[in-house]
């Protein structure tokens, strides 16, 4: 009988885990596939037809990609006291001839919080990238990131900060 009850529990651990995997493998497929189109890399660009016969817009962004030049693409905030909530703003210039479109900027961890020009950046001006870090969590060295994705060839651009934290 315990033998029979431990095949049994082996089985649906391995179904678990097996189902676990595709799962995660499915979210991996997912997520690659946002990034890619998040990064402007080539997709097919798929049209629909309604039903009158009419194409409709294409699913792939057809954004013109422009280039960018950042204050600094990494940032030290130094010591701070553990609990601290510290924020710094990169500064982003258009250097190119097409608006610059900021789509997302997606942190590293929830202990990272962005905010960023939405507008379209037209070509010579300035936008901004805000990234706010809660050290709650945190004790010593630290460095994070935030991945910025932009209509830009090299998409995502990375930005890091880091910090040392001390206890209060």
């Amino acid at each position: 009988m315990k033998k029979s009850l431990s095949i049994i529990a082996l089985s649906i651990i391995g179904f678990g885990l097996v189902s676990c995997k595709k799962e995660e493998n499915k979210e991996l497929q997912n997520s690659e596939t946002i990034a890619n189109t998040l990064s402007g890399d080539s997709l097919p660009h798929k049209t629909h037809t309604s039903v009158a016969g009419e194409t409709a817009t294409p699913v792939a962004s057809n954004q013109p990609l422009t280039t960018v030049a950042l204050s600094e693409s990494n940032f030290d905030f130094g010591t701070i006291k553990k609990g601290d909530k510290v924020n710094h703003v990169y500064e982003v210039t258009n250097t190119g001839k097409n608006p610059l479109v900021i789509s997302e900027v997606k942190p590293g961890c929830g202990c990272t919080a962005p905010e960023f020009t939405k507008d379209p950046i037209l070509p010579g001006k300035k936008g901004k990238i805000t990234l706010s870090f809660d050290s709650s969590s945190f004790d010593g060295a630290v460095q994070k990131f935030a991945d910025v994705y932009a209509n830009v060839e090299k998409s995502p651009i990375k930005l890091t900060f880091n910090a040392n934290i001390q206890p209060k």
